[in-house]
């Protein structure tokens, strides 16, 4: 299994921006398609971000779609999630997750390795 470890996250102001980093282990990252979903407290766990093998694909949340952008380096092992504009509704823990045989998925249960999350909190 591959272990995942995210940071960035903080308590910020609408309309801040932060940067995530989810750093992974081993040598095959390159193989795995790479995620970031969201909690919020008392809320399902939903899709924020996937992105492919090669980082050269991508797809978002409509929620997120045109503030959020994912990316990878495979050289560093690590995919990063840029978030713009945040609004008081990005509020949750953040949490990067990994498709071991690089499936490109929106869905939570097909992703094998998750990271422990780092909070996101918006204020208004």
């Amino acid at each position: 299994q591959v272990q995942l470890v995210e940071s960035g996250g903080g308590l910020v102001q609408a309309g801040d921006s932060l940067r995530l980093s989810c750093a992974a282990s081993g040598r095959a990252f390159s193989s795995y398609a790479m995620g970031w979903f969201r909690q919020a407290p008392g809320k399902e766990r939903e899709f924020v971000a996937v992105i492919n093998t090669s980082g050269r694909g991508t797809s978002y949340a409509n929620s997120v779609k045109g503030r959020f952008t994912i990316s990878r380096d495979n050289a560093k092992n690590t995919v990063y999630l840029q978030i713009n504009s945040l609004k008081p509704e990005d509020t949750a823990v953040y949490y990067c997750a990994a498709q071991n045989a690089g499936i490109f998925t929106v869905v939570a249960a097909a992703f094998n390795s998750w990271g422990q999350g780092t909070q996101v909190t918006v204020s208004s």
